[in-house]
């Protein structure tokens, strides 16, 4: 994702100056270090669910002042500092979008994302 380019698309759209004050993004990459006990990591497989990610996008896309919710989720195996996944949250103000953002997030990670890391030698 061209996160420049999907925020430009994003503003043109009909209603956008109405109803959003706050755009914030969540840009998931490859860390070269395991989150639990960071020893080395050299690749990374992922396998997103995509129906259960768009399941979560629709149920907080109907949260209070929420405009626009975009998630790309990347599957396959990756390389430290590649990009994983994409959020971009869209709404009104920002009481509203940082909690979105935050537990969309945690969802994501937890019941639509399937992970497993490759030991550095």
């Amino acid at each position: 994702m061209d996160i420049s380019q999907t925020i430009a698309e994003l503003k043109n759209r009909p209603g956008f100056k109405d109803n959003v004050g706050m755009i914030l993004v969540h840009n998931g990459v490859v860390r070269n270090w395991s989150r639990k006990d960071r020893s080395s990591v050299t690749a990374l497989e992922v396998a997103p669910d995509h129906g259960r990610i768009e399941q979560l996008r629709q149920e907080y896309l109907r949260r209070e002042g929420i405009f626009e919710i975009i998630i790309e989720a990347r599957s396959g195996t990756f390389s430290p500092g590649d990009d994983l996944l994409f959020i971009i949250v869209a709404g009104d103000i920002r009481e509203n979008i940082k909690p979105v953002l935050s537990e969309l997030l945690d969802r994501v990670k937890s019941e639509a994302i399937a992970k497993r890391e490759i030991a550095g030698r």
